[in-house]
């Protein structure tokens, strides 16, 4: 019996860098960046805005460390910044909306 071996496929395993933030407060964006800048590998040029956040998420290229893994996935509390509903937190939220990153935000008990 032969076996025809091109038509066997492989899955890959999508590669996660998981930040939990949770437990901490996040009041304001600034308390984010700090929150994420030595986790995610960020350079002290970053520019700490949501529009570099999504470049650097969603572009890549920025950080090593972000680009060394398929996705980001960052676990929050819903509190602070992530509590409110205003231009910057809804901003930050819609940068994760690529393939390569998820925001998780998580109720609290």
């Amino acid at each position: 019996m032969r076996v025809d071996y091109s038509v066997v496929m492989t899955k890959r395993i999508e590669s996660e860098l998981v930040v939990d933030l949770r437990g901490r407060p996040i009041e304001t964006l600034d308390d984010f960046w700090d929150a994420v800048t030595e986790p995610c590998g960020l350079p002290e040029w970053f520019g700490r805005s949501t529009e570099a956040w999504r470049d650097t998420i969603q572009t890549r290229g920025i950080s090593e460390v972000i680009d060394s893994y398929d996705v980001l996935v960052v676990h929050v509390d819903k509190r602070g910044v992530f509590a409110t509903r205003n231009r910057e937190a809804r901003a930050l939220r819609s940068a994760f909306s690529g393939k390569q990153s998820r925001l998780v935000v998580h109720e609290l008990l």
